[in-house]
């Protein structure tokens, strides 16, 4: 009995151990170093993109500042590392950056064998086809034997075979490392077909020498989930960027922005005060900030940083953007949308 009693001991050491160690992991390490390393793509309008002065903005961009504003309640405290596809996740795996906030799709196999994981779906994409008005193409289902650019290391090249074989058709493949290189390719003529994300199609159009003579098919091949991702095995920083996520999502719902944050915290309603660290009447914090390492009024300085949802998304990508894009799957549950965060109590 005694021995039993023994091993239950030292097994909940171990345990407790083991969820002390994680949650020392990279949270601390940021705040010791005062920045978030965080991966973007190398250049992708809308999501990434930094000008000559190497001032980077995008959806993506936003997301790291909103961590950054969480943590140091200042959304500059962070560094972008521009990563091709084929390099993201190891300089994620590797600890050259905290964070991978570049349009990376969730799937099984990335999920499982990787040692990464996906903290929530910051965009609801799916992967589509771009080519010359001039071809005379209206549909996919017209691309027997094109010449197809697209990059190398993604789930788009897999998505390309699958869809080809699957309506029995050939095609030729012009796969490129540099996300650059490769609109350039299709550019100059090098293949038929551009195929990425359609978000990325929209981007890319819009850095041709031509825009208005391509068209983008509407056709809709795959389901891309993209979001931030993070390290295995280290819960407290993947509870950080987790909820961060769900932070935005949450004061878009509540019409908390950036606008009228602070007046917002001067609301009576009981679930306005929890999400935004009102102390209670007796002085003791509302919020759940200190559960993940971070101060009660961690969703104010997300919302004074960059915004709600709403805001990051209509901001970089929106209807009033280049992009012109509608929310459509990236609206709010309640507003017909995908976009959904657990309650914050």
């Amino acid at each position: 009995m005694k021995s039993k009693v023994l091993a239950w001991v030292m097994g909940a050491a171990v345990g407790a151990f083991a969820v002390g160690a994680a949650q020392a992991g990279t949270l601390d390490d940021v705040k010791k170093k005062g920045f978030v390393q965080c991966g973007v793509s190398q250049g992708l309008a809308g999501f990434s993109l930094p000008d000559a002065q190497n001032n980077w903005t995008g959806l993506d961009v936003d997301f790291c500042r909103a961590v950054a504003a969480a943590i140091f309640n200042d959304p500059t405290k962070v560094k972008f590392s521009p990563l091709s596809a084929k390099e993201r996740f190891t300089a994620l795996q590797s600890g050259e950056v905290d964070l991978l906030s570049r349009n990376s799709t969730w799937t099984m196999s990335r999920d499982t064998s990787l040692g990464l994981k996906w903290a929530g779906v910051t965009y609801y994409d799916g992967q589509g086809f771009m080519v010359r008005k001039s071809m005379n193409i209206t549909s996919a289902k017209q691309l027997d034997g094109a010449t197809v650019c697209t990059n190398t290391g993604t789930t788009t090249e897999l998505n390309l075979a699958d869809y080809f074989k699957a309506n029995n058709m050939k095609y030729q493949v012009v796969a490129i490392e540099d996300a650059n290189q490769v609109r350039q390719a299709y550019d100059e003529g090098r293949c038929d077909i551009f195929t990425t994300d359609q978000s990325g199609l929209y981007a890319e159009r819009l850095a041709l020498k031509n825009p208005s003579d391509h068209i983008i098919l509407p056709e809709i091949i795959s389901k891309e989930p993209l979001g931030p991702v993070v390290r295995q095995g280290d819960d407290g920083w993947f509870n950080v960027v987790k909820w961060t996520y769900f932070a935005l999502l949450t004061a878009e719902e509540l019409g908390i922005t950036q606008a009228n944050v602070d007046e917002m915290t001067k609301s009576t309603n009981p679930e306005m005060q929890r999400v935004l660290g009102v102390k209670n009447a007796d002085g003791s914090a509302a919020g759940f900030g200190t559960g993940i390492g971070l101060n009660e009024e961690w969703i104010v300085q997300i919302v004074k940083g960059v915004g709600n949802y709403g805001e990051i998304f209509e901001r970089n990508v929106g209807t009033n953007t280049p992009l012109k894009i509608a929310r459509g799957k990236n609206a709010l549950w309640k507003d017909g949308g995908l976009q959904y965060a657990p309650p914050i109590r």
